[in-house]
């Protein structure tokens, strides 16, 4: 539940500098939340140093929280606003699936704009017009209505 009573929409911090900026979380939140994001950015599956004694394929997602201090409030948008899970079963699995969901998340800031997500200028018709102008270009062949 947000701190003010009325509902409003936030933006999701989408990164630590973000999260500095977040009117979502109090001042200690913060940091704890900016130490979280570059966790995540800086953790490499290959070299287990980087883990920092939590083992991400076997210690469950609320583990990390756990280890970072994480308030309810910042854990709910964590889990369901950056890594896209549908409900909190994800906080008993090994944390491994949900950090590579958060760091795609990461990734994918700033490749074509400010949000993660592509959504065409001219509604979702420019889908399947783009995939056909990709499909033309490679040689293939884009049949509709099949």
């Amino acid at each position: 539940m947000l701190k003010s009573a009325k509902l409003a929409i936030c933006k999701v911090p989408a990164n630590d500098m973000e999260a500095l900026k977040s009117s979502l979380m109090g001042l200690f939140e913060k940091k704890r939340c900016m130490n979280f994001y570059k966790y995540v950015e800086n953790i490499d599956f290959n070299d287990k140093k980087t883990w920092k004694d939590i083992n991400v394929e076997i210690q469950p997602m609320k583990d990390v929280y756990k280890k970072y201090s994480l308030e309810p409030n910042t854990i709910d948008f964590l889990g369901h606003a950056v890594a896209l899970h549908v409900d909190d079963k994800y906080l008993d699995r090994p944390a491994k699936d949900t950090i590579e969901k958060m760091n795609l998340y990461l990734d994918s800031i700033g490749r074509y704009g400010d949000s993660p997500f592509l959504y065409p200028i001219y509604g979702l018709g420019g889908l399947p017009e783009a995939f056909s102008r990709l499909c033309a270009i490679h040689g293939g062949t884009y049949m509709l209505n099949t």
